[in-house]
C-alpha cells in the first residue's frame, strides 16, 4: 500500500491548487476520502489550476486515483448543463429544465425514452464534455507557450507550473538554464516526476521532447487519446494491483484505503462504498465474469466513446427509475428520480407535469 500512499499524496498536492478542494478538506470528518465527487473538484482557482492535468475528468466512470466517479450519471445525462442544477436552485425552474431535456431525449416523441434514445443522448453529452475540454485546452496551451511557436517544451511547462506554485518565474528559468539545483520540497518533486511521466507518454512518436496543442490536450485530458487512456489505466492498475500481475481481483479492487471517519455513520458510508465497487466490478467491468479484470477490460470500461458502454449505461439508468417495468422512462419517472439524474431533488415533482409537458 506504500505505492498507493505515495500516489495519494501526489493527488492531494495537485488538488491543493483548487479552492473548492480546500473547502472540502474542512469537511473531511463528515465524509470518507473515497467518496469522490466532481462537485468538490470544480476548480475555482482557474488561473493556477489550468495548466495541471485535472484530477476529475467529466464523462469518465473512474477517477485518476481509481475511485468511482460519483457524478457520472449526472455528467452524461446533463452534459454542460450540469452546473444549472445546483442544490439551492429554484425547484420549479429545475423541473422545467428537466422536462425540456426529456423532450429532447425523446426523439420519436412517443412520451417515453428508450435505451437506444438514451444511449444516443449519452454519446452526445459526452462529446459536449470533449468540446469543453478542447476549448479549455486552447487557453491552457497559450498560457504555457510563451514564445507562441506552437510547441511547449518540458522546461517551459515546468517553469510555468512552479510559478503557479509560488516560485519566482525568472529565478526558476535562470536556474534551469544554468542547470542548477531547484531545491524543491519532496512533495513538489514527486508531482513533477508524475507530470514528467505523463508528458513523455503524451509526446507522440517520433518523440521530440515537446508537445503541440493536440498532444498537450492528451497530457491534460487522457480521454482524448487511446494511448494516454491506456497509460491512465496502467497507473490505476499499478496502484491497486497488490501482487503485480497487471490484473485486478475483486479484493484488490475494493481494498482502497477506508475513509478517515471512525464513527458508525462513517462506517456505514464505507460499507456502501465497498458494495458499490463490488457491484461495478462484478456486473460491469469484469465483462467475461471470470473474477479477474484485465487491462483490456478496464480500458474498455474507461473509454468514454465506447458505444457499447453507453448502451449499458442507458439500460442501468432506466432500471433505476423504471417503476412500471416497461424498460423505458416516462417523464414522471425521471422527475420522481430527479436527484439521481441531476443531483437536485425536486419537490412536488408531479405538480402540473402534464400541463407543463
Amino acid at each position: 500500500m506504500a505505492v498507493w500512499r505515495k500516489r495519494w499524496c501526489r493527488n492531494l498536492l495537485a488538488a491543493f491548487l483548487s479552492v473548492c478542494v480546500l473547502l472540502h478538506a474542512a469537511d473531511v470528518d463528515a465524509r470518507p476520502a473515497n467518496m469522490s465527487s466532481s462537485k468538490d473538484k470544480t476548480a475555482a482557482g482557474k488561473d493556477e489550476n489550468e495548466i495541471l492535468p485535472p484530477d476529475h475528468l467529466n464523462g469518465l466512470k473512474m477517477e485518476r486515483d481509481g475511485h468511482l466517479n460519483k457524478d457520472f450519471h449526472q455528467e452524461v445525462f446533463l452534459g454542460k448543463d450540469m452546473e444549472e442544477f445546483e442544490e439551492d436552485s429554484e425547484p420549479r425552474r429545475n423541473r422545467k429544465k428537466l422536462i425540456e431535456i426529456f423532450t429532447k431525449v425523446d426523439v420519436n416523441k412517443d412520451r417515453s425514452v428508450s435505451s437506444k434514445e438514451l444511449q444516443e443522448w449519452i454519446m452526445a453529452k459526452t462529446k459536449e464534455h470533449f468540446q469543453e475540454a478542447m476549448k479549455e485546452n486552447k487557453n491552457s496551451f497559450h498560457a504555457v507557450d510563451p514564445d507562441g511557436d506552437g510547441y511547449v517544451t518540458w522546461n517551459e511547462y515546468k517553469i510555468k507550473f512552479l510559478a503557479s506554485k509560488g516560485f519566482d518565474e525568472e529565478e526558476i528559468a535562470d536556474k534551469i538554464k544554468k542547470k542548477e539545483d531547484l531545491k524543491l520540497d519532496e512533495e513538489t518533486q514527486e508531482v513533477l516526476e508524475s507530470l514528467r511521466d505523463r508528458w513523455v507518454q503524451a509526446d507522440n512518436p517520433p518523440p521530440d521532447q515537446r508537445l503541440n496543442e493536440e498532444e498537450f490536450l492528451s497530457f491534460l485530458h487522457p480521454e482524448h487519446s487511446k494511448g494516454m487512456l491506456k497509460y491512465m489505466v496502467k497507473e490505476i492498475v499499478r496502484d491497486l494491483d497488490q501482487d503485480s500481475d497487471f490484473k485486478l481481483t475483486l479484493s484488490e479492487f475494493i481494498s482502497l484505503p477506508v475513509g478517515t471517519v471512525e464513527n458508525q455513520q462513517g462506517q456505514d458510508i464505507d460499507d456502501d462504498w465497498v458494495k458499490e465497487r463490488k457491484n461495478e466490478f462484478e456486473k460491469v467491468i469484469d465483462s467475461n465474469h471470470d473474477g479477474i479484470v484485465t487491462m483490456k477490460e478496464l480500458e474498455e470500461y474507461m473509454d468514454p466513446m465506447n458505444e457499447h458502454n453507453a448502451l449499458n449505461e442507458a439500460k442501468q439508468m432506466i432500471a433505476v427509475a423504471d417503476e412500471n417495468q416497461n424498460h423505458q422512462l416516462e417523464l414522471e419517472e425521471i422527475l420522481r428520480y430527479s436527484e439521481y439524474f441531476t443531483g437536485s431533488k425536486l419537490m412536488d415533482y408531479a405538480r402540473n407535469v402534464h400541463e407543463e409537458f
